[in-house]
């Protein structure tokens, strides 16, 4: 683990074992088990991610990385100078990068991700490459209001930058919660640059989350080693299985975890009981049309702007600023 970066100051707002505990048994207890994939994110499970994004199945980094290099001087010169610069689910930071390369004077950039780890090591390099762009890195769920912390000057405006698809892993009503969210951080004059990946073959899309190597798979199971460790939980991992399917109608890929056998889950003192072959959603990837995501933000009261593409037209990087008031 990198040592935390001198003179950054880490606002660590991660959720505690209660806040777990009941998040999970919300969960277990629903009719559709259902648990948040902000579950998967601890030091291995980041790791793993960051594993995924190197398989050659899974084109969504690749191409979102290659509408950053053609097109990050243009998104910058958009954004403006001046601008604090806010990241929901910071990861390894690259594209970061390749934005604060083209940003002129930014006031501060704000990383906000739930695994300390891998947020402690994305700061790290960054405020070595930018040594100039003060680091405010806060340990938070990215999902719950956030208290930004305050600049050491103003901010021109505040830009929400929410890369990678992550949009894409909540239903429509959730979505429409998130982008409200962000269009109130962002306030007056602000905006949010967000990832969008768009519909295409769905066997390209399937093809993604079920890499030959078995890395997602891994990276699935991998939230059920981190809950008994962290919470005490005694899910028998081996007993359960990945499985990622598109869903052509919803428009989406659905990830679960499926009980190979009948078995009892102990969390705290509930048990829970696991049907032979039932499944636990862990997981939406929502794809989308350019008119599908313009119709959703446009209920949060956000007009998209300007969009960035790939040859293909696989994956968008979208710029979002205030329309009417949200509903």
């Amino acid at each position: 683990m990198s040592a935390q970066p001198k003179d950054i100051r880490l606002d660590d707002r991660h959720p505690d074992v209660d806040d777990t505990l009941d998040t999970v048994r919300r969960g277990l207890a629903a009719k559709q088990k259902k648990l948040p994939s902000r579950l998967f994110y601890d030091e291995r499970g980041s790791a793993l991610f960051e594993a995924i994004c190197e398989q050659p199945e899974y084109y969504l980094t690749r191409t979102e990385i290659a509408i950053m290099r053609d097109h990050a001087g243009d998104i910058a010169d958009t954004l403006g100078h001046d601008v604090r610069l806010v990241e929901y689910g910071s990861g390894s930071g690259i594209k970061t990068r390749m934005l604060l390369e083209h940003l002129e004077t930014p006031v501060a950039y704000v990383p906000v991700e739930i695994s300390r780890t891998a947020l402690m090591e994305s700061v790290a390099e960054l405020a070595t490459r930018f040594p100039d762009v003060p680091m405010q890195p806060v340990c938070a769920d990215f999902t719950q209001p956030l208290r930004l912390p305050v600049a050491s000057r103003s901010p021109r405006r505040t830009v929400i930058y929410f890369p990678g698809s992550t949009i894409g892993n909540f239903e429509t009503k959730e979505a429409i919660r998130i982008l409200r969210q962000m269009r109130t951080e962002m306030s007056v004059g602000g905006g949010i640059i967000v990832g969008v990946d768009l519909k295409k073959d769905p066997a390209a899309i399937e093809a993604a989350y079920n890499d030959a190597a078995g890395v997602t798979r891994e990276f699935t199971l991998n939230m059920l080693v981190r809950l008994n460790r962290e919470i005490g939980t005694d899910f028998d991992v081996e007993a359960f299985r990945h499985r990622a399917r598109y869903n052509a109608l919803a428009g989406r890929i659905e990830t679960a975890l499926v009980s190979t056998k009948r078995q009892d889950v102990h969390v705290g003192h509930d048990v829970f009981a696991f049907r032979e072959d039932e499944a636990m959603q862990v997981e939406y990837s929502c794809k989308y049309s350019l008119e599908d995501f313009a119709q959703m933000a446009s209920k949060a009261g956000l007009a998209v702007e300007k969009v960035w593409m790939d040859a293909d037209q696989k994956f968008s990087v979208q710029y979002l600023v205030r329309s009417a008031p949200a509903a």
